[in-house]
């Protein structure tokens, strides 16, 4: 796997919350289109998609961050795992590794993780002697037909395979979160949102968001009357949830 080095690797994102990336591009190749592959090419850190989809591991990253843990004066409560990349990029054990490694070590500065993917969420999450509970984990899962993954999630691991890990970080007691976003509009695929609650309805956390970053949603007729709806499905849910 190709490498390269970085000058520094925490920041806190315009969203407000501290993250690292530790790996550059992506395997999974997701076109709706990727807004950290978008902005990558806007400032020529890659110079192609398919560089983009052939990711580079940053070698010093464990270097660097022990270094900038180190020099806060002030540390986050929480960092999260990834905004540009997949801290479990699926067929890549080598990040899968060093994101281990990399929770870690922000776990014993005392600070908690949040971690995202789209690949298998390792088992070893679980081990409360490497790892505090204090850790969520999630998935991004906008869908359970695979036919929509081959075509816009390429790369990423097969939905059963995600909701099974992320299942079994349940099982063990971890905190888990499903992120549904980009959901998409009828138009770029006719599904049922409740059963897609329903497959991850064990998960601690649920997400929901619209499709972002290119027109196909705003081509549905009423698609804000549409994503009312879905937010309307999933408030429903989450109370049903509590109160059964």
């Amino acid at each position: 796997m190709k490498q390269i080095t970085r000058k520094s690797l925490l920041y806190k994102s315009g969203l407000g919350f501290w993250c690292i990336n530790h790996v550059q591009g992506c395997s999974h190749g997701c076109r709706y289109p990727c807004y950290a592959w978008m902005m990558a090419d806007s400032r020529r850190r890659v110079d192609s998609y398919e560089e983009w989809c052939r990711p580079a591991l940053v070698s010093n990253a464990e270097e660097l961050l022990e270094k900038e843990l180190n020099r806060m004066r002030t540390r986050p409560d929480s960092i999260h795992l990834c905004l540009t990349t997949d801290p479990f990029m699926y067929g890549f054990p080598d990040v899968t590794a060093l994101t281990l490694r990399l929770i870690e070590l922000i776990n014993s500065f005392g600070i908690s993780c949040s971690t995202l993917t789209k690949g298998i969420m390792p088992v070893e999450l679980a081990d409360t002697s490497r790892f505090p509970e204090a850790n969520t984990h999630g998935i991004s899962l906008v869908s359970l037909d695979e036919d929509f993954r081959n075509r816009w999630e390429p790369g990423a691991a097969h939905y059963s395979e995600r909701i099974g890990a992320l299942r079994e970080l349940h099982d063990y007691g971890c905190r888990t979160l499903v992120h549904i976003e980009p959901y998409p509009t009828p138009n770029i695929i006719t599904q049922s949102l409740q059963k897609l609650l329903e497959a991850v309805a064990f998960a601690d956390e649920i997400w929901l968001g619209g499709w972002n970053y290119n027109d196909l949603s705003k081509n549905y007729p009423g698609y804000k009357n549409f994503y009312e709806e879905q937010s309307a499905i999933l408030n429903r849910f989450l109370a049903a949830r509590q109160t059964s």
